[in-house]
């Protein structure tokens, strides 16, 4: 399940670029608070802290409680949305999605499978997998990191669906059932060589070759006929 990790936060006061090239010369990365009562929130949080957190992450929906300076309780929250630097990568903004830990979320949780496929083990066949996350509902603390599904009973042409898939206690899948997650698609037969071979085997030049062959012998030898006439 996911962990709740806990992050220090300040309210912004200056928005705008250049308020934001000051925050990040400082060590500082700038953040929003969404929440679906009240307006969005602008908060500032210590580079250390949120490259730190974001490190540790075992997986793509991190649960927060936010301590924000000058608010009396901690705020429970999600990392929404985390944006980086196109050049070097540098985590440069997060959003936070505010949440009740008494009330049902929905998030895209990622689909592992764990195990090789019997049918890839022993026929040679190939395991797909078409659905990489799958959305979910669930009560916070019973958000998962990752929905592992055990694919190595699969044999050629067997499949697993997402009713398939036995999710945690309190998991409840948003999609439909019979969406496909994973197959094991038969090996590919390579038939490129056996259709040279067959071009190669053709009988055609070598028919032209023989007839050529009894002409050329023919005009080579006129006085054929005449010796059989006399006879």
């Amino acid at each position: 399940m996911a962990k709740q990790v806990k992050l220090k936060a300040e309210p912004r006061a200056n928005v705008g670029r250049s308020a934001v090239r000051k925050l990040k010369a400082r060590g500082i990365i700038p953040a929003v608070i969404y929440s679906g009562k009240d307006k969005p929130q602008p908060l500032q949080v210590a580079a250390r802290d949120i490259n730190a957190m974001m490190s540790h992450a075992s997986g793509e929906n991190v649960l927060v409680e936010l301590e924000i300076a000058g608010e009396k309780s901690n705020r429970a929250a999600l990392v929404q949305e985390v944006q980086h630097s196109p050049v070097r990568g540098d985590i440069v903004h997060v959003d936070f999605h505010a949440i009740s830990m008494d009330e049902t979320i929905q998030a895209e949780v990622p689909l592992e499978p764990i195990g090789t496929p019997n049918g890839v083990k022993t026929f040679g066949g190939l395991l797909e997998q078409s659905l990489r996350a799958v959305a979910i509902e669930c009560l916070p603390r019973d958000l998962p990191d990752r929905i592992t599904v055990d694919v190595s009973q699969l044999n050629i042409g067997d499949s697993i669906h997402v009713r398939d898939i036995p999710f945690p206690s309190g998991v409840t899948a948003k999609v439909p059932a019979d969406l496909t997650v994973f197959s094991v698609l038969a090996p590919v037969v390579e038939e490129e060589p056996a259709v040279a071979a067959a071009e190669a085997a053709a009988p055609g030049p070598e028919v032209i070759t023989e007839k050529k062959e009894e002409g050329e012998a023919a005009a080579a030898a006129p006085g054929a006929k005449e010796k059989e006439q006399k006879k």
